[in-house]
């Protein structure tokens, strides 16, 4: 995947930032091209004119570009040529194009020292741009912009060399010094591409953090740029990282936003749409897997809750009825020590043998008693007892009419 996109990106960077004012080789007849070409012998070539050789070079770079994606080998050869061609006379523009088109043919078949010797073959040619180097053939001088121009086509191809070779540190550095000159004059859409590339890579190498903030540049770059090719790329970018990370609802946002763009050139970029898709799939795939983990949980979490609180209620159940339990028996072992041995014809009750005659009078059964007071049904049958024992009644009835005759209740 990442081969691909940096594939991409090679072509795309020459063409976008390289090539701003430069006739579009994809318009030109390529059979044409090389009838002319092909009536230019050695012999020719040696008493041309500065100009023709310069047309003729033009010529040969036209092929070369134009053989790009089509021909590896036609494209080869044309490059081989226009290396030959200008960097013997001094056409140092032409020449450091033709070592970075074979760097990249070198990078495409994954030769990376043959690519590499072509790429340091291209920043030679920059230099002698720089250092203002001339010729018999050619005196002129070229401008910061085109020695930029040059500058940042090859950082970028230089970038995705390393990166393919797995020297993240050393790519970027390279990506961020081709950004740097696409800022400096203002190519938006360039730096759109830069910066969806690097996304890629950080997302590939599991950094999402610097992968956000990547795609995120992209975006910014290519909202400014009114170019809606671009600003689908990296809303793409981040609907997979977002996907990766588990937020299922703002990937779906950037992927539908994406979307929208690519339907817009759908027959351009088909494929595009495609891949967009298929990652908007397998995020509703997994939002409804979140979906199911979510009913799943949030059921669990009421069966334990609903645990934890009959757990809770137990124990507090449980307790009362201990302490009540303890209670009773200090409330025996009182009356015991206060027993006298005399009759005493008075009845004298405790707080909660009042609060059990209570219950009786109103007609409670001895199992709603015990419930309600937290005591076990042996002890109220126990306390009934003792009641009818002190009120020295032969049943329940008779019970409460005589606490009634005392004003007990």
């Amino acid at each position: 995947m990442r081969k691909f996109v940096l594939t991409f990106v090679v072509a795309a960077l020459g063409w976008v930032s390289s090539y701003a004012q430069y006739s579009d080789h994809r318009g030109r007849n390529t059979d044409s091209l090389e009838r002319v070409v092909a009536g230019w012998t050695a012999e020719k070539i040696e008493t041309a004119s500065a100009d023709d050789v310069s047309g003729l070079i033009s010529a040969y770079k036209d092929l070369m570009w134009g053989y790009l994606q089509t021909n590896r080998e036609k494209s080869m050869e044309y490059a081989r040529t226009t290396l030959r061609l200008s960097s013997e006379r001094g056409f140092w523009y032409a020449a450091q194009d033709a070592s970075r088109v074979l760097g990249m043919h070198h990078y495409a078949a994954e030769q990376w020292d043959s690519a590499s010797f072509f790429y340091n073959k291209s920043l030679e040619m920059v230099r002698k741009m720089e250092d203002k180097v001339t010729t018999r053939y050619n005196d002129k001088i070229y401008d910061q912009k085109s020695i930029d121009d040059a500058k940042s086509a090859l950082y970028g191809a230089l970038g995705n060399m390393y990166n393919v070779m797995d020297s993240i540190p050393r790519a970027m550095e390279y990506y961020k010094m081709a950004g740097d000159i696409f800022d400096k004059y203002g190519w938006k859409e360039s730096n759109a591409i830069l910066w969806y590339n690097m996304g890629e890579t950080w997302l590939e190498e599991g950094d999402m953090s610097q992968a956000e903030e990547c795609y995120n540049k992209s975006l910014g770059y290519a909202r400014e740029s009114g170019d809606s090719l671009q600003i689908s790329s990296p809303l793409k970018g981040l609907g997979a990282l977002y996907l990766a990370q588990g937020k299922t609802s703002r990937a779906l946002k950037c992927l539908e936003e994406a979307d929208k763009y690519y339907s817009l050139h759908e027959d351009q970029e088909f494929r595009a749409r495609l891949e967009t898709l298929d990652v908007m799939r397998k995020v509703l795939v997994q939002q409804k897997k979140q979906l199911r983990w979510l009913f799943w949980g949030a059921l669990c979490l009421v069966v334990l809750t609903v645990a934890l609180m009959l757990y809770v209620r137990r124990n507090v159940l449980l307790k009362r009825k201990n302490t009540a339990a303890d209670e009773v028996i200090e409330e025996a072992i009182t009356q015991m020590g206060n027993s006298s041995g005399k009759e005493n014809h008075e009845v004298e009750l405790t707080d909660r043998e009042r609060q059990i005659l209570q219950f009786i009078a109103q007609g409670k059964t001895s199992p709603q008693i015990a419930e309600k007071m937290y005591l076990s049904l042996p002890t109220i049958k126990w306390y009934r007892k003792k009641l009818l024992v002190k009120f020295e009644a032969s049943n329940t009835a008779d019970l409460v009419f005589k606490a009634k005759e005392k004003g007990l209740i």
